[in-house]
C-alpha cells in the first residue's frame, strides 16, 4: 500500500501524499521535537520538512524505505531550525517517553530515587549538543534501528554506532557529575546494536 502511495504521490497526487504525510506526521513531530525541545517550533519544521518531502520525491528512490528517507529531511529541518534559532533549546521529555508515574510497588524512597534520577537525566540531555540528543532519542526513545539512523544522517551504520557510543558516553559523564548511575543498562548496551 505505501509503494502505491508513493508511486501516485510522485505522479502528483496530492490525496495520496497527503495519506503518507497522516501516517508519518507523528513520527515526523516525535523526531522534530526531541531535538528541538519547542512544540511550536517542531510543528514548523516537520511542515517544512513535507513541503521539502514532496517537492523532491523525484529524487527518491523507489526500491529503498520510504520512512529513514522522510526522518532525515526532518531532522536536518530541525537542525537548520536549531542552528538559526540562536536560543538553547531545551528537551522536554513527554508523550510517553518519561512518565512521572512510578510504580505500586515502590517504597517512598524508590519512588524519590527514581523521580531525582529522571531529572538528573533530562537536566544532563539539555546540556548535550542538538545531534547528539537527536541520535540518543532516535534510538533509545523512538526506537530506530542503527541502519535506520544512519540513513537519516547519511552516514554509515559503524559511524552511527560510534557517534551514538559516544554521546552516552558524553551524557553518562553529565549525569555522574551530578551523582547518578541512572544509565546502567545503557552502559551495558555500549550505545547500540
Amino acid at each position: 500500500m505505501e509503494r502505491r502511495l508513493i508511486g501516485q504521490a510522485k505522479a502528483g497526487d496530492l490525496n495520496a501524499f497527503d495519506q503518507l504525510v497522516e501516517r508519518y506526521q507523528s513520527i515526523a513531530f516525535r523526531v522534530a521535537y526531541l531535538t528541538l525541545g519547542d512544540a511550536h517550533a517542531a510543528e514548523d519544521a516537520v511542515q517544512e520538512a513535507f513541503v521539502k518531502a514532496f517537492l523532491n520525491l523525484g529524487r527518491f528512490e523507489f526500491d529503498a524505505p520510504f520512512r529513514p528517507w522522510l526522518l532525515r529531511i526532518v531532522t536536518n529541518e530541525a537542525l537548520n531550525n536549531s542552528r538559526t534559532s540562536r536560543r538553547q533549546s531545551q528537551l522536554q521529555l513527554r508523550g510517553g517517553y518519561v512518565t512521572e508515574s512510578t510504580p505500586d510497588e515502590l517504597l517512598p524512597e524508590d519512588a524519590a530515587i527514581a523521580r531525582e534520577s529522571r531529572e538528573q537525566m533530562i537536566d544532563a540531555m539539555n546540556q548535550l549538543s542538538s545531534k547528539d540528543r537527536a541520535l540518543i532519542a532516535q534510538r533509545y526513545l523512538l526506537e530506530l534501528s542503527p541502519s535506520e539512523i544512519a540513513v537519516i544522517w547519511e552516514l554509515p551504520s559503524s559511524t552511527v554506532r560510534t557517534q551514538i557510543s559516544r554521546a552516552m558516553q558524553r551524557l553518562r559523564s553529565l549525569i555522574h557529575e551530578h551523582g547518578s548511575t541512572f544509565l546502567r543498562t545503557a552502559r551495558e548496551d555500549g550505545g547500540g546494536s
